[in-house]
């Protein structure tokens, strides 16, 4: 039973261009300008019209983009609740820009070892994820951890756990590593095992639904639970609305100045409608285009996913972040 028809996020790609090389993404890659402010303030007044709630300004890196206070602030004024990913390489130094027009900001940790962490980031920038901890904190800010879960490093949460979390009373997000244009990975029935134990931890977040999706094969183009195109508006940083998905990509509408009435066009309905239902649909289990799918439908992801969504609100203390999940 379909619970909401509107799309309720939009992945807002302020730039593709990223200080980092993450082995496990290949968004860097792609050259990139920059989103303009003025393009964004149209776009954010029609994504509320849509009824659009959340707005993820990444990339890339979004600290790149110069004006992001000024983006985050529009969207804001608007009432939209904002989401920032960093590596933390810029934060400390954008830090006292950025306070407070940050709702929910996530620091990318994925290991206790400093030589491990930089490593698969391909920039030395352990440290300075460390400094943006406490540079947050002295502002009254309360980041979120993200540890993207490989393979080879699901027997080091518990360090980051136990030597970055609980220290500084801040949530750890597990975020499953997915495979897409053969970069990225899969994770063993052992550790999503062990995923959905750590999950019950203190101040420990795990969206249990990604582990029982990719039990079960991931979406599945037959029966899809993916929502992405009726969910999630992704933006480019040319302006562009991407459909049906960033990943997939296979159009890229220019927004003219007009994306509520670009969305319901007759054109991106027809794409819309093919949600998870394309070849490459098969299998897929993209986190970003996942977690708002399971928001919407009421199913048995539905259901899996919200005890996580409960317990995050509670940590956090606040309701607004109950429209995330």
């Amino acid at each position: 039973m379909r619970l909401v028809s509107h799309p309720v996020l939009c992945n807002y790609y302020v730039t593709y261009r990223c200080n980092a090389t993450c082995s496990f993404c290949d968004i860097w890659e792609r050259p990139s300008p920059y989103v303009t402010v003025e393009n964004a303030r149209q776009n954010f007044r029609d994504l509320k019209r849509l009824g659009v709630k959340v707005v993820d300004f990444t990339g890339g890196e979004p600290l790149l983009h110069r004006q992001l206070d000024e983006l985050l602030r529009e969207a804001k004024a608007l009432g939209m609740i904002t989401t920032v990913t960093t590596n933390g390489l810029l934060y400390p130094k954008y830090a006292q820009k950025l306070r407070g027009l940050i709702d929910m900001l996530h620091l990318s940790l994925d290991s206790p070892h400093r030589e491990e962490h930089d490593l698969s980031r391909g920039v030395k920038c352990y440290d300075k994820v460390m400094e943006s901890i406490e540079v947050a904190r002295s502002l009254g800010e309360r980041p979120d951890i993200i540890f993207t879960v490989f393979e080879s490093n699901v027997h080091q949460i518990r360090q980051v756990w136990e030597e970055v979390c609980l220290p500084n009373n801040l949530v750890l997000i597990l975020n499953p590593v997915f495979e897409y244009n053969t970069v990225g990975g899969n994770l063993s029935k052992e550790a999503l095992r062990e995923l959905v134990q750590w999950g019950k931890q203190k101040n420990v977040y795990l969206n249990e639904a990604f582990v029982q999706l990719r039990l079960d094969g991931g979406n599945h183009t037959e029966a899809p639970v993916c929502k992405a195109g009726s969910t999630t508006l992704v933006i480019s940083p040319e302006n562009k609305l991407v459909l049906p998905c960033y990943h997939l990509g296979l159009k890229e509408l220019p927004i003219e100045g007009n994306l509520h009435d670009l969305y319901l066009s007759e054109e991106v309905q027809k794409l819309v409608a093919l949600e998870g239902r394309l070849p490459a649909c098969e299998g897929c289990a993209i986190n970003c285009y996942m977690q708002p799918s399971f928001a919407v439908e009421l199913n048995k992801y539905w259901w899996k996913a919200l005890p996580s969504t409960l317990k995050y609100n509670r940590i956090k203390g606040t309701w607004k972040q109950m429209i995330r999940f």
